[in-house]
């Protein structure tokens, strides 16, 4: 590894730490709260703009993964209602994502898999077995709600997952959480209008949190039928 490939890492940092600071209490839901008038005349005169801004924007969070991910997320419901909200969120998370994957990967993670494929010991043998389980992974660690969204970007881009892969189990892999979110900014409107705020924890509420984990579970059978095979 050379340090020319660390660069696209480098630049990513340095813009997250002056976004941060520069815009970082802009990224709050009071923020949305005063704003909510302006973006709203703004998406009515600029439909299109509005929309093309929003998936940029939000993109550019995930990438540099600076905080504020839900109160985009509930913005993009806010602004666009479900649908297409929920498209517009999820097409942002996902190119963010995929930025930040390629840059771990370019920078970090060809020289770390070829490493650990090299090693000998037990290091090497659980990356063999999260490679013959890719799939399975990445949708657990996708649909896991306490699994940190940056941590989900960052580990497959240091594993060298294939790109195709990650894309897909992104995209696919949060959408219940995307459209929990833009659900509940959908109703924001009203919301204000009555002075109370959003349940930001409603992900974790037994009737929304059951089912996501149900799905996590399930994109684990393939792991633990290959296991039980491989044991009898």
């Amino acid at each position: 590894m050379t340090p020319a490939r660390l660069w696209p890492l480098g630049l990513m940092v340095l813009c997250a730490v002056a976004i941060t600071y520069a815009f970082g209490d802009r990224l709050t839901y009071q923020a949305l709260v005063d704003s909510h008038d302006a973006l709203e005349a703004f998406r009515n005169d600029h439909a299109v703009l509005t929309s093309l801004a929003f998936v940029t924007i939000y993109a550019a969070m995930v990438g540099l993964s600076v905080p504020g991910a839900t109160i985009a997320t509930l913005t993009g419901g806010f602004l666009f209602g479900l649908w297409p909200g929920i498209a517009f969120n999820v097409a942002g998370a996902t190119i963010g994502a995929t930025l930040l994957f390629l840059a771990v990967r370019f920078g970090l993670g060809r020289s770390l898999a070829e490493r650990i494929d090299a090693s000998p010991g037990r290091i090497a043998r659980i990356k063999r077995g999260l490679d013959e389980n890719q799939w399975s992974m990445l949708f657990f660690i996708r649909l896991a709600p306490v699994i940190p969204f940056f941590a989900a970007n960052l580990l497959p881009g240091l594993l060298n997952v294939p790109l195709n892969r990650f894309v897909i189990s992104t995209a696919i892999g949060i959408l219940p959480g995307a459209a929990i979110y833009t659900s509940v900014g959908a109703g924001l409107g009203s919301l204000l209008e009555t002075g109370q705020r959003p349940d930001l924890g409603v992900i974790f509420e037994p009737r929304l949190l059951l089912p996501i984990l149900g799905l996590a579970a399930l994109s684990l059978v393939p792991v633990i039928l290959r296991l039980r095979r491989s044991l009898q």
